[in-house]
C-alpha cells in the first residue's frame, strides 16, 4: 500500500503536468511498450491532461494480443481432438480463434483448465497420469522464468505427460522491428519495468545509440508513468538518447540474475510470429533440444493451417502505433468485448479493451 499511496499523490500528479507543459515545444510520438502501461494512462486520465504536444503512441507489450493465430487454434485442437488437458492464465481463454476461442471450446467440452501458475499444470499432472497436461505458455520474459521452472521440475519428476505450448516474446527485438518499419513514427520509449525487473536494460543501450532515440524504464503508477515521459521529454528537448531507469525501487541494470539462469536452462532464442504484426527475428524463446519432451510442438506434431486474420480488424497497426483504437471503424460496434474481432478488444492488457472500458466516448 505504500506505493500504491505514494505514487498516486494527486498534488504530485498536477506538478509534473505542469513541468511537462513548461518543457515542451513541439510535438513528440512516446510510445509506452507495456499494454498495463496503457490501461494505468487511459484509466487514471493521464491521456486527458498531457499537452497536446504529447501523442502517446500504444506498443505491441500485449503478450496475449501477439499471440498468433494458428497457435490458438492448436491449443483448440489438442483440447478437443487429443483430448489433452489444456492449462492456460484467464486472459487467454476469450482471445479469438479462427473460429472459435478457447472459452468457445470449452463450453462444446474440451478439457480446458484456468490456472494461476504453471507449477499448478506440473502437480495436476503428477495427480493423473493418465492424463496428457499442456500448459498454454504464452508472455514476455516477465512469465518465462515460471514457465521455464515448470519444465524444469517436471524433470526431476520424470513427467511424460506434460508438455508446454510456448509463444514467448521479446522486447528488445520488438522495439528494433519498430525502429525499423517506415510507418511507425516513434520518438522515444516507455520501457516496461516489470520485463526489466526479470531481464535489466542493459541490452536497451544499444538501441538508444542506434536509433538516437530515448528510453525510460518505467513503472505502471500514475507518478511513475508522469515522471518517466518528463524524463523523456526532457531528453529528446536536449537532443539526448540514452537509457534512464525510473523504475529503480524494482529495476536494476543486470536485472534478476537467478531468473535469467533458469529461461537460460530451458529456451533459446528463435524467430517469433507477432499476431498483427508478423515474424520478427531472434524475437521469441523456444525449448531447447534438452527439454524437447516437454515441447507440445515437438510432441504432438500438430500442423495448422495458416489463416488470415480478420479483415475488419486492424491491431496490427494499433500494437505499431500507427492507430489508435478509436479510429478503427468497428470499434464498440461490431468489435467489443462480448464480440471480439481481434485479441486487444478482450485482452487484460489490450488498447482496445483499455480505450472500451475507459474512454469509449
Amino acid at each position: 500500500m505504500k506505493f500504491l499511496n505514494e505514487y498516486r499523490d494527486p498534488a504530485l500528479a498536477r506538478k509534473l503536468i505542469e513541468e511537462i507543459k513548461e518543457l515542451v515545444s513541439r510535438p513528440w510520438n512516446i510510445m509506452e511498450i507495456c499494454g498495463g502501461q496503457t490501461h494505468s494512462l487511459v484509466k487514471n486520465g493521464i491521456l486527458n491532461v498531457l499537452p497536446e504536444e504529447i501523442r502517446m503512441l500504444h506498443g505491441p507489450g500485449c503478450p496475449v494480443c501477439v499471440t498468433p493465430l494458428h497457435l490458438i487454434d492448436k491449443a483448440i485442437f489438442l483440447a478437443m481432438e487429443r483430448g489433452v488437458v489444456l492449462c492456460s492464465f484467464g486472459d487467454m481463454l476469450r482471445v479469438p480463434g479462427s473460429e472459435m476461442s478457447l472459452l468457445e471450446a470449452k463450453a462444446k467440452g474440451a478439457d480446458i483448465r484456468i490456472l494461476y501458475s504453471p507449477l499448478e499444470a506440473v502437480r495436476l499432472a503428477q495427480q493423473h497420469p493418465e492424463k496428457e497436461i499442456v500448459f498454454f505458455a504464452v508472455g514476455f520474459e516477465t512469465t518465462a522464468p515460471a514457465n521455464a521452472l515448470s519444465v524444469i521440475q517436471a524433470k526431476s519428476l520424470q513427467l511424460s505427460n506434460y508438455s508446454i505450448l510456448t509463444s514467448h516474446v521479446l522486447v528488445p527485438p520488438a522495439i528494433e522491428a519498430l525502429m525499423d518499419d517506415p510507418e511507425a513514427k516513434i520518438d522515444a520509449f516507455l520501457a516496461a519495468g516489470h520485463v526489466c525487473s526479470i531481464m535489466g536494460y542493459w541490452q536497451y543501450h544499444e538501441l538508444a545509440a542506434k536509433y538516437h532515440i530515448p528510453i525510460v524504464v518505467s513503472g505502471f503508477e500514475p507518478l511513475d508513468l508522469l515522471m518517466a515521459i518528463l524524463a523523456a521529454v526532457r531528453q529528446l528537448e536536449n537532443k539526448q538518447a540514452k537509457v534512464e531507469n525510473q523504475y529503480r525501487r524494482i529495476v536494476s541494470e543486470p536485472g534478476n540474475k537467478e531468473a535469467q539462469k533458469i529461461i537460460n536452462e530451458v529456451f533459446e532464442e528463435a524467430d517469433q510470429m507477432w499476431r498483427g504484426i508478423g515474424t520478427i527475428p531472434q524475437s521469441g524463446w523456444k525449448i531447447k533440444e534438452a527439454y524437447r519432451q516437454f515441447d507440445a510442438d515437438r510432441k504432438f506434431q500438430v500442423d495448422m493451417v495458416a489463416v488470415a486474420e480478420n479483415a475488419e480488424c486492424i491491431a496490427g497497426d494499433i500494437m505499431k502505433g500507427v492507430k489508435k483504437p478509436f479510429q478503427c471503424p468497428q470499434f464498440g460496434k461490431q468489435c467489443h468485448p462480448q464480440n471480439p474481432l481481434g485479441a486487444p478488444m478482450v485482452s487484460s492488457e489490450g488498447a482496445c479493451a483499455a480505450y472500451y472500458n475507459y474512454r469509449r466516448n
